[in-house]
């Protein structure tokens, strides 16, 4: 059984998070920089990764901004990087906000949240994409 990944792009980071083989539960992995996005490959070697669920920044009229078309951009190279790869764009709105308040309950400091706050809105929105697969 294959593992899905979750993805939410900054501008400067990725958060990346992974299912767990019966595709119930999301966990965070790890925040990579934007240089550095062939971790992402290795990543999907590791975790024997079939489905890449990529956060899709929808403005809150659900328009597409340039956001969105980064994430379009971004979704088109991972298909012709990782041929067989399924690529799906998930509507991430508020997931950042969620993944904000969750560490804020956890009473993390504002430093530390900044360090994970993209892996933990990678987590939200695999999450969100794996429960409405229920």
């Amino acid at each position: 059984m294959k593992r899905s990944m979750g993805l939410d792009i900054g501008t400067r980071t990725i958060g990346v998070a992974t299912s767990d083989l019966l595709g119930m539960i999301a966990g965070g992995v790890e925040t990579i920089r934007r240089t550095t996005e062939e971790r992402i490959g290795e990543l999907i070697k590791e975790h024997e990764v079939d489905t890449v669920v990529l956060g899709y920044p929808k403005n809150m009229n659900g328009t597409i901004g340039e956001r969105a078309h980064v994430s379009e951009a971004f979704a088109e190279e991972l298909k012709k990087r990782f041929e067989g790869i399924k690529v799906v764009l998930w509507d991430e709105r508020l997931s950042t906000v969620a993944a904000e308040n969750v560490l804020i309950d956890a009473d993390l400091k504002r430093k530390k949240r900044r360090k994970i706050i993209d892996m933990m809105a990678a987590v939200v929105i695999l999450q969100n994409y794996l429960d409405s697969r229920r």
